[in-house]
């Protein structure tokens, strides 16, 4: 059983974003192979016949929303098509953005995620605080603790995604571990889930996953093949088994190609790599499958 926690299908709003652009899809990350025959052609039909050739019964989706329109996705349109595609999307992640530091802003926010999860029935939020259209905010900057604050009531799951650095005006202390520590420390019953898992901090980003039970890492496109990515690998084999989840960030990279490197990874025995691969993450979502 393959579930795949982060994917923004072919479908609605998901197809004007970047990713969907030659730019991306034969970009950063093309040593996984070529680009998914279904992203080229923006088709749904083609990407469920590649989660069904890899392995995966479930995929969760990731909604985003950033200051550039053309790089954000609705909501609305994100828990219609969880909500036409039962078969193939367990849940959906509604995207949230603080605009800025102002009370107007906020509460802005903090509406939205009402919205999402209470109104539109999605299973959590996802925010990227560490990209530029946050400025050179953390992600424990204090304009985003109502927004946590809130999902953890409602009982939500926070997806957060950082990594190297991100925004061109950033550093790579943007992408470091601790400010998640001390987001996990504040809200201790909030289940975070980190897409890229902090790359390249993988060792810290193993301290975290052990240091905090509810935080889980999601190395995506990292997880093979990038330098350190075997750090994930040792974590999963010996400490906190429970605490990496399979995902293949598609369209960056398609889902057969990384489902492949993954199960060529080094884990201890078959109960860890299930748990890896999608009894984590079923776990996480309360489904059983």
């Amino acid at each position: 059983m393959i579930i795949d926690f982060r994917v923004r299908p072919p479908l609605g709003s998901f197809t004007k974003l970047s990713i969907y652009t030659n730019k991306w899809l034969k970009g950063l990350f093309a040593f996984h192979g070529e680009a998914p025959r279904s992203a080229q052609s923006e088709s749904m039909e083609l990407f469920r016949e590649e989660l069904q050739r890899a392995g995966v019964v479930k995929t969760v989706v990731w909604g985003r929303a950033v200051s550039d329109p053309a790089e954000s996705t609705s909501n609305d349109d994100v828990a219609a098509i969880v909500a036409a595609h039962p078969d193939t999307f367990a849940a959906g992640l509604g995207g949230i953005f603080v605009r800025d530091n102002s009370q107007a802003a906020i509460d802005e926010a903090v509406k939205a995620v009402d919205h999402a999860i209470t109104t539109l029935g999605m299973r959590g939020i996802t925010l990227e605080p560490t990209f530029d259209q946050h400025g050179l905010a953390h992600p424990n900057d204090e304009r985003f603790y109502p927004v946590y604050q809130r999902c953890a009531e409602l009982g939500g799951i926070l997806g957060l995604t950082v990594s190297r650095g991100s925004g061109k005006d950033q550093d790579l202390s943007h992408s470091n571990p601790v400010h998640v520590d001390r987001v996990a420390r504040s809200f201790p019953t909030l289940p975070i889930v980190v897409s890229h898992a902090f790359w390249p901090f993988v060792e810290e980003s193993c301290g975290l996953a052990f240091r905090r039970d509810n935080v889980y890492l999601v190395p995506d496109m990292y997880g093979v093949g990038m330098p350190g990515h075997l750090g994930w690998v040792e974590l999963a084999n010996t400490v906190s088994p429970e605490k990496i989840l399979f995902a293949s960030a598609y369209p960056i990279v398609g889902v057969e190609e990384l489902v492949a490197g993954y199960l060529r990874l080094p884990f201890r025995n078959d109960t860890i790599r299930d748990m890896v691969m999608g009894g984590n993450a079923a776990r996480l979502l309360g489904i059983s499958l």
